[in-house]
């Protein structure tokens, strides 16, 4: 009796951006060489953490698979370990499409791409005060804009600038490393 073989091929998920802001973590990632080199692995492969390392240094994976994980850009899974070791984490990008779709004025857009490629060190310092600001309990983000006389969105794209900052409804929150 004949039969039919159905083959499918997955052509990958698309990343839909719908908010201006959940391009930080992209431009962070495809901004820093290492960064790059981390995501490309795990565009081919599912890789820990440890393999990572072997080949990127090894703080640059930390806060690499950090700002991957909080942009939702990776998802991982547990590696079944071989008789006698402990499973580990590994990691791999979700998407490999992108699509954008969203509206924000010129001011907003421009405080995003400068918060995202700048090397500047004043706000390496805004960000460090604003977690400090979060662990001591200030999560609203509109009233940290108004204690920096800042906009909201300025704030927003800080935080996402951070590793251990996420946005979430009307505050902010601090969030863990991705192996953990």
């Amino acid at each position: 009796m004949p039969y039919t073989v159905w083959v499918f091929t997955l052509t990958g998920h698309i990343r839909i951006v719908n908010d201006p802001l959940e391009l930080v973590p992209l431009i962070i990632t495809f901004n820093n060489r290492e960064f790059k080199k981390v995501y490309d692995m795990l565009a081919k492969s599912w890789l820990t953490e440890e393999e990572l390392c072997a080949e990127v240094d090894g703080e640059s994976v930390s806060e690499c698979l950090a700002i991957l994980n909080k942009g939702n850009l990776i998802e991982d899974q547990w590696r079944m370990p071989k008789p006698g070791e402990l499973p580990k984490k590994e990691f791999k990008t979700t998407y490999s499409k992108f699509r954008a779709n969203f509206q924000c004025s010129m001011d907003d857009l421009a405080d995003i791409l400068h918060i995202s490629v700048s090397t500047d060190e004043g706000l390496r310092k805004l960000g460090d005060d604003l977690e400090v600001d979060v662990r001591k309990g200030n999560t609203s983000y509109n009233d940290i804009a108004r204690k920096l006389n800042a906009t909201p969105v300025f704030v927003k794209a800080l935080a996402k600038r951070m590793p251990h900052l996420d946005v979430k409804g009307q505050g902010l929150v601090l969030i863990d490393k991705p192996g953990e």
